[in-house]
């Protein structure tokens, strides 16, 4: 007899980005996918598929001179399903497809975006996708005046590649081989870009709560923000703190570094200092040489990279709501306060389990590489620091040591980048769905000495 093999959610997720992966490096492996015509080792087929598909950004070579406008396309299609997420990709198939979702497909989605029926799991996810279309579209109609300008009728498939990218935030570029750095003081490049950021990284759930009080509450200004949910409180507070705050403090740091904004006037460092504090959450654009940064902005970028987004969007990292309930653990555990609290709500001890082992897991996979990382390059501690808090990030940043890798250093940045985005989002799923097991038989609690 055939026994069936039944994949729980998280081999089914890590299969599932696993398959994308391997077809895209297979398809980008081939000829027609090079502007030569000639194979390139299959070692940077596999690299490039993964930090499409895990929208990490950090390549092996240079995109826009590699790649043919086939290859190009391959990409930009790893970056658009791993930008949304193959589950969410899939759904959208079958409900275009008018099939039936089956009842475990529909409570792993509704529960990882806190759905609580099939009816409203479908309307979401169109939603989902409608939006992500439509965001996108306007982002490639904006970045069109300028890249049509500087590159006649190939602009308008660089705002359309830079666009997906950008909201994705995959970093991913096929201007040149400074990314967008010649943009570092135009303001409608750096404006949009920065909105496809923030608007994706802050996740669809945060979306659609908006656009409920918005839509709903009849009240104006800064009182609408009372009737947000606490999640959607925590994802836009946090977020205008570490963007704000990081850009000032990246400021202070690159004031006087004549190699990145000690020449420019003083609307253009804050216009660069915002945007390298954007593109650290996970984006991976490079409006600033990462390598000629100060220490202090280093250290300030590798803290914003490792937190990165918010939950349920296209950014990577912990998470925004994940380094505030550790803040807030920490916070209540030094004031000998019983609950988790903030905006006048308990956090759930769940949450504060996930939180803590989301974050350990990412950084365990951070070490891990950073140690092997070492162990197989001559970089310096601090490029090789950038490098894996960028892989597990899925960030993209680099202090241009990606391109002098061997292939045991690619292979190492390889498995990063993919348990850096698998990793936290497997975890965080998987704990969705851990049963509670009932058993009056628990081992006896001791006291010991903690910090």
């Amino acid at each position: 007899m055939k026994r069936r093999i039944k994949l729980n959610t998280t081999q089914l997720i890590l299969l599932s980005f696993l398959v994308v992966i391997l077809v895209g490096s297979i398809l980008l492996s081939l000829p027609i996918s090079t502007q030569t015509g000639e194979s390139v080792p299959y070692i940077d087929a596999l690299f490039t598929a993964t930090t499409a598909t895990c929208v990490t950004g950090l390549v092996t070579v240079p995109t826009y001179s590699t790649w043919s406008v086939f290859g190009q396309v391959v990409i930009l299609i790893l970056i658009q399903i791993g930008g949304l997420g193959v589950i969410t990709v899939l759904s959208g198939i079958t409900i275009a497809l008018h099939r039936k979702m089956k009842l475990g497909d529909s409570r792993l989605i509704s529960d990882a975006f806190n759905l609580n029926s099939l009816e409203g799991l479908s309307a979401f996810i169109k939603k989902v996708i409608l939006g992500t279309f439509i965001v996108e579209g306007v982002g490639a109609l904006l970045y069109m005046p300028v890249f049509v300008r500087d590159f006649g009728a190939r602009g308008v498939w660089i705002a359309i590649f830079n666009s997906i990218s950008a909201f994705c935030n995959a970093g991913i570029d096929i201007i040149g081989d400074s990314s967008l750095m010649p943009y570092v003081t135009d303001p409608l490049i750096n404006g949009v870009t920065c909105a496809l950021i923030v608007v994706s990284g802050l996740g669809y759930i945060v979306w659609w709560d908006v656009l409920r009080v918005l839509k709903n509450v009849r009240v104006q200004g800064l009182k609408c923000f009372r009737f947000l949910s606490l999640h959607s409180k925590i994802v836009l507070s946090s977020t205008l703190v570490l963007i704000f705050g990081g850009a000032a403090l990246i400021f202070a740091f690159e004031y006087s570094n004549a190699e990145t904004i000690a020449n420019m006037s003083l609307f253009e460092k804050i216009q660069a200092s915002i945007f390298q504090s954007v593109t650290t959450r996970t984006a991976g654009f490079a409006a600033l040489d990462q390598s000629a940064l100060t220490e202090g902005a280093s250290i300030v970028s590798l803290f914003l990279m490792f937190i990165g987004g918010s939950p349920v969007g296209t950014a990577g990292g912990i998470k925004t709501v994940t380094i505030v309930v550790l803040a807030l653990t920490a916070y209540a555990a030094i004031v000998a306060r019983n609950d988790v609290s903030i905006f006048n709500r308990s956090i759930s001890k769940q949450a504060v389990r996930k939180a803590v082992a989301v974050a350990m897991m990412s950084f365990s996979i951070m070490m891990i590489s950073t140690l092997l990382l070492a162990f197989v390059t001559d970089a310096t501690a601090l490029e090789i620091l950038y490098e894996t808090v960028s892989a597990t990030a899925t960030v993209g940043l680099s202090k241009n040591l990606t391109p002098l890798l061997n292939i045991w250093g690619k292979i190492i940045i390889i498995c990063t980048m993919y348990f850096g985005r698998i990793g936290p989002i497997s975890l965080a799923i998987a704990f969705s769905y851990q049963k509670e097991i009932v058993n009056n038989i628990k081992d006896p609690t001791e006291e010991i000495s903690v910090g």
